[in-house]
């Protein structure tokens, strides 16, 4: 399969369009399209990255525009390995990753988007949210951490927040790594069995486990309305490792490509510099 045939049934495969019929339940997360198998998977990741990373180094040198990558799954998902898969052979200089967890300290003293708009990637930069703004509509409607009229607002606020980014010159592609209940279980029980993995359960997981109803919903909600052509939504199937970094590394590849960073013009009259 080629790149450019691969990113063209991928994008269209798993992109969620709007005003799009979802139904979580209709994800196939175990499904591995396009590709034949691992080794295939890991030669196409491996022939991306050194494209990616050309890319990448002309948007840090054109300085005039950025790539948002927002990662959601439910618990286990893959977002850490993703990173470290696709993004972590990068030049660092221009990945920045972000974090977000529940807001604290003077966080709670401003709007919700407010933490999220400071970690935007400035212009040259790969930015990557690890769970993002969408919590403020994923956790916090399954757990009635607001009111359900902010809730309902937040949809459309972040729908105008994203497209703000997008007229500033902030490309954001989403993607939501899909697992199933029964991934997500063997993925606990690997943390809770092996010495190395211990420091990643949590009894809380357990706790977010319960309501996997609830966030499916809460998913489901999301993509219908959260999906604008300038901001799509990925569902990506992630109970393969491989073919979930394989995938979203050629959306990735892809989307750069779209953006057609270039290096900046050279100073006149370089072929006269003399250094003694």
């Amino acid at each position: 399969m080629s790149d450019k045939n691969a990113a063209r049934k991928w994008r269209q495969q798993f992109q969620i369009r709007e005003d799009q019929k979802v139904s979580y339940r209709n994800f196939r997360p175990d499904s591995t399209p396009g590709l034949d198998g691992k080794e295939e998977a890991l030669a196409l990741l491996n022939k991306n990255i050194p494209k990616i990373n050309d890319l990448q180094e002309r948007l840090y040198a054109e300085g005039k525009q950025a790539l948002l990558v927002v990662l959601q799954a439910m618990d286990t998902g893959g977002k850490d390995g993703t990173i470290r898969a696709v993004f972590g052979p990068l030049n660092p200089q221009g990945v920045h990753v972000s974090n977000f967890k529940a807001p604290c300290g003077r966080e709670l003293t401003h709007d919700y988007l407010w933490r999220v708009h400071q970690a935007v990637p400035a212009k040259g930069m790969i930015g990557i949210f690890n769970r993002s703004h969408y919590e403020d509509v994923l956790i916090a409607k399954v757990r009635e951490l607001a009111p359900k009229n902010d809730i309902q607002q937040r949809y459309r606020q972040i729908n105008d927040f994203e497209a703000y980014l997008g007229e500033n010159h902030v490309r954001v592609i989403k993607f939501h790594l899909c697992i199933s209940k029964d991934e997500q279980r063997e993925r606990l029980l690997s943390r809770l069995q092996t010495t190395e993995k211990n420091w990643k359960f949590s009894r809380g997981d357990l706790a977010e486990r319960a309501l996997w109803d609830d966030y499916e919903n809460a998913y489901e909600r999301v993509l219908k309305r959260c999906s604008p052509a300038n901001a799509p939504w990925y569902v990506i199937p992630a109970n393969k490792k491989w073919y979930r970094n394989a995938v979203v590394s050629q959306i990735i590849l892809d989307t750069l490509r779209d953006m057609k960073p270039q290096f900046p013009a050279a100073e006149a009259d370089l072929d006269q510099v003399v250094i003694d």
